[in-house]
């Protein structure tokens, strides 16, 4: 197989295992949990996504990785972890703010995989991404996976 093939495959199998692990074992946990319980399992997985910081260390990703591509996806995950933490704190605390600061968080992130994703795919980063490889095929798919959990938990229980 071609690098690119193993990407997809990999990517692939990590969305439908991922996939079997939420529908099978955490969302019906989840479900059984008031909303401002049921949330923070979800955001804590956002909270690391400081790591993607990585596409930015030249030791880790090829000096050849595309900086349009690198830099928005670093700075967005790491936005994007601040926001979950943000949003974290807020539901401990139980602001009155927690959930339109799980809904900001929510919605930049979500908007922060798809733009990686696009700019991803436009430029071609999959060969220039060295050792940074497990973020997407491993670790993206996660995030998606989590992200669509809190949009169907926002949509159908904070009525």
């Amino acid at each position: 197989m071609e690098s690119f093939q193993i990407f997809v495959v990999q990517v692939v199998l990590s969305f439908v295992v991922y996939g079997l692990i939420a529908r099978w074992y955490v969302g019906p946990r989840l479900a059984a949990l008031p909303l401002p319980a049921a949330l923070p399992p979800l955001l804590f997985i956002h909270a690391f996504r400081y790591l993607g910081l990585v596409f930015l260390v030249p030791a880790v990703a090829a000096p050849t990785l595309a900086p349009e591509f690198a830099r928005p996806a670093a700075y967005g995950d790491l936005l994007a972890a601040l926001l979950a933490l943000a949003a974290l704190l807020a539901l401990r605390w139980r602001w009155s703010l927690a959930l339109p600061l799980v809904w900001l968080f929510n919605v930049v992130g979500t908007v922060d995989l798809v733009y990686a994703f696009f700019q991803g795919n436009t430029r071609g980063v999959g060969p220039h991404l060295g050792s940074a490889w497990y973020i997407p095929t491993l670790v993206v798919p996660a995030l998606f996976i989590t992200h669509a959990m809190i949009f169907a938990m926002l949509v159908r229980r904070s009525r």
